[in-house]
């Protein structure tokens, strides 16, 4: 993937003189002050992996996947192995299920002190938390923020693009195989694994490092963005009939609410030597009120 983006963008890159780099992780980039650092990541906190939480009366414990059929499940739900005449396998009974920790543990317990949004949840509850998610929205924070007793350093922004609300997740893990969602247990390794992303819990990671504005919904935001402008010039240089309803349909889905329009949520992270975001809506735009 890295040769085939370095080949796409080459044209570009020695027509501008610009040098493209590709790094495995955030931290192997270095703060610079006299750099401006604009960041994009795009369904790129919902690939992470998460623990899976359940707060009992002694505690949080952690949620394991352990191997082999569900002891607890009804005996027509367990999988069984059946062959052909010829004795060749044609079902698999490799399956896995959920278990609970039998007691709270260290990581369970750190986790489920690391949002204060966790305290007062229900026994019961179950949170999905990403630790990586929170470290990587840390050097996010790093990379953009400025330092207020230096004038010459320069801040950096961010836009975090993904699935996900301003709230925590204990039920949104699930897989994706040929567009289509499917059990997380389904042909491990061949399959897309998803989770909500907490965008809460990406705000206080940045804390004090950045300022966080949002998360607004997708809708919102092409709609802020002025989106109808964009699809009215597209449609009108159409060549014919069915080029333009497909732009028009295209734009539809983006903004619909009862889809991909509230499901998407964006984030900006604006790295300020004044963390507090300045007065008045349109200084915040397109992340202010409505």
């Amino acid at each position: 993937m890295i040769d085939l983006q370095a080949e796409t963008l080459r044209p570009l890159t020695s027509k501008m003189s610009w040098q493209c780099h590709w790094h495995d992780s955030l931290d192997q980039l270095t703060p610079r002050e006299d750099m401006f650092t604009l960041l994009v990541a795009h369904e790129f906190f919902d690939a992470l992996p998460f623990h899976l939480l359940q707060k009992c009366q002694d505690g949080w414990r952690e949620v394991y996947i352990a191997s082999g059929p569900d002891p607890a499940a009804p005996t027509i739900l367990r999988p069984t192995i059946r062959s052909d005449a010829a004795g060749g396998v044609i079902e698999s009974a490799a399956k896995f299920h959920y278990v609970l920790s039998p007691s709270p543990g260290t990581m369970s317990s750190l986790l489920g002190l690391s949002s204060p949004r966790f305290k007062d949840l229900p026994v019961g509850s179950r949170v999905e938390v990403s630790p990586t998610a929170f470290k990587n929205a840390q050097m996010i924070g790093k990379l953009l923020q400025s330092n207020a007793e230096s004038p010459a350093d320069v801040p950096g922004s961010a836009l975090i693009v993904d699935y996900g609300g301003d709230k925590v997740y204990g039920n949104s893990f699930r897989a994706f195989k040929d567009h289509k969602v499917v059990d997380v247990f389904h042909r491990p390794g061949d399959c897309d694994l998803t989770t909500n992303v907490d965008f809460a819990y990406l705000k206080e990671a940045v804390g004090d490092l950045a300022a966080a504005h949002g998360p607004i919904s997708q809708a919102s935001f092409l709609e802020r963005m002025h989106i109808q402008a964009r699809v009215e010039g597209l449609t009108k240089a159409a060549q014919d009939e069915g080029r333009k309803k497909q732009i028009e349909d295209a734009a539809k889905r983006l903004v619909d609410r009862s889809g991909m329009g509230s499901q998407y949520q964006f984030l900006a992270v604006t790295g300020t030597k004044h963390l507090q975001p300045p007065p008045g809506p349109m200084q915040l735009w397109p992340f202010g009120a409505d």
